[in-house]
């Protein structure tokens, strides 16, 4: 062997030795179990849920008995079932129901859309939508990019037309979430306005940042006494096809057909499963996520991740005998996606009954890579999670953040409960959101249990040290 090539392989060697050495030191953060009895005991939280985890299973299981559980289905019913059964199956102090009656919207048939004389178009209904005319509404489509530019235009331009809110979530920003916020009321809202002027129907862009076939359905409200037209969502390949079309035929048509229709409102439950504070069992700590899911998947991601993370967090007390000082809650809600009535049955029944709850986190963002809290609190609270990041950062909980919670527990915020978000990595989340694609298949194993010792290790510490007041 040459000399030069001598050096390369020993450049070679060195730079080898040193990644294996990086990357020893880097593991080895969580690994290294230190003096302090908080590290010794997320530690044996990271291990069991990593070896011996049970919110994955639960989770398929959860996805093959109730895969479309909208409030008021048979599936919503089948998951309130399967829930409760489930914790009173892991042994908890208590396991109960909390009456609420919620919204009963249905799809009906498949939808169809289609430009007259031309291509099929990928829509969905979105929730709480009426119907088409029984054979179907055909009208001239009127582009517009997002409610600003909607709120320009004059009842000449948009009446008897199908309105197509083509505003796409924006690209630049990092958080996608902040993309979502700037670009769904076109979605929630677009229907109202459109009917204001006149308009026909609404096609709306996909929530979503892929171009893809599935269209992502959501909520979308009607208003006092304004005309309820039909609203349903493109996919975004059809959106931009629709786009390219319109460019060569301003007065092209489309035909929609749409069967949903709202029935009596029916009554369900939020699921609670708890485990008895040991010092101070008046003060609680919740931790939940939404059981309804819509109707179009098998509500995977959102949000059965959510609750069955919230149950893990539970059982993890329980099978490491850890005894916390007060008491924990796992709350499974019903009906977070088209209308929040177990957010606020939750909320209305602890000032009823005069509980005392000082903390609660939400799981609703996907059983993603962990990434870490939102927290929306006192400033000396606050101050108390900033001193945890020394226990959180060496399993790469980075972010804590001033801001956050979620929507089921938004309504505890006026009896001054600290509200937590949990945070998981968002890049993919609106690649499978309130779509047909969120399955079971698109959850990864580690990335969900990961999430359950990241919300089990807050859990542990607001239970061993509480929030100042």
């Amino acid at each position: 062997m040459c000399l030069k090539n001598t050096i390369a392989w020993i450049a070679i060697l060195l730079i080898c030795n040193l990644s294996q050495s990086c990357s020893f030191n880097t593991s080895a953060k969580a690994d290294n179990v230190q003096a302090n009895p908080d590290s010794v005991v997320i530690r044996q939280i990271f291990t069991e849920v990593l070896t011996r985890g049970q919110c994955y299973q639960n989770l398929k299981k959860l996805c093959e008995t109730a895969p479309r559980r909208l409030s008021g289905s048979p599936g919503a019913d089948k998951a309130v079932a399967f829930a409760e059964q489930l914790a009173q199956s892991m042994g908890f102090d208590r396991v109960f129901l909390q009456e609420v009656m919620v919204p009963h919207w249905v799809r009906g048939k498949a939808e169809k859309a289609s430009i007259v004389g031309g291509i099929n178009l990928n829509i969905c209904a979105l929730g709480g939508s009426d119907a088409t005319p029984p054979k179907g509404l055909v009208a001239e489509v009127l582009e517009v990019k997002g409610m600003q530019e909607l709120s320009k235009l004059s009842p000449e331009q948009v009446k008897g037309k199908i309105v197509f809110l083509s505003m796409p979530m924006p690209a630049h920003h990092v958080e996608t979430f902040t993309a979502y916020g700037e670009a769904v009321g076109q979605r929630y809202k677009g229907a109202v306005e459109a009917s204001k002027l006149g308009a026909a129907g609404v096609l709306v862009r996909s929530m979503g940042l892929v171009p893809d076939d599935y269209p992502h359905t959501g909520s979308m409200t009607y208003e006092g006494s304004a005309q309820r037209i039909p609203a349903a969502a493109l996919s975004t390949n059809s959106a931009d096809a629709l786009s390219a079309a319109l460019e060569k035929n301003k007065s092209l048509k489309v035909k929609l057909e749409m069967w949903c229709e709202t029935l009596p409102d029916k009554k369900s439950h939020n699921v609670v499963a708890e485990i008895k504070g040991s010092e101070k069992p008046e003060e609680i700590i919740l931790v939940g996520g939404h059981l309804d899911a819509w109707d179009n998947g098998d509500g995977a991601h959102d949000d059965g991740s959510g609750c069955m993370q919230s149950l893990e967090v539970l059982r993890l007390f329980k099978v490491l005998k850890i005894k916390p000082k007060r008491t924990i809650r796992a709350v499974l809600f019903m009906n977070e996606e088209n209308g929040l009535r177990g957010g606020l049955k939750y909320a209305e029944l602890a000032l009823q009954n005069k509980e005392k709850h000082i903390a609660a986190i939400e799981s609703d963002a996907g059983g993603f890579t962990p990434r870490g809290f939102g927290v929306t609190c006192k400033p000396s609270q606050f101050e108390r999670f900033k001193s945890w990041l020394p226990l959180l950062t060496p399993y790469n909980l980075h972010k804590l953040e001033q801001g956050g919670g979620g929507a089921d527990i938004g309504p505890l915020a006026p009896q001054g409960v600290a509200l937590i978000g949990y945070l998981p990595d968002s890049q993919r989340y609106f690649d499978f959101h309130h779509t047909a694609a969120d399955v079971f298949s698109a959850v990864n194993r580690r990335e969900l249990e990961l999430g359950a010792a990241s919300l089990a290790t807050l859990t542990y510490l607001l239970s061993e040290y509480g929030l100042p007041q």
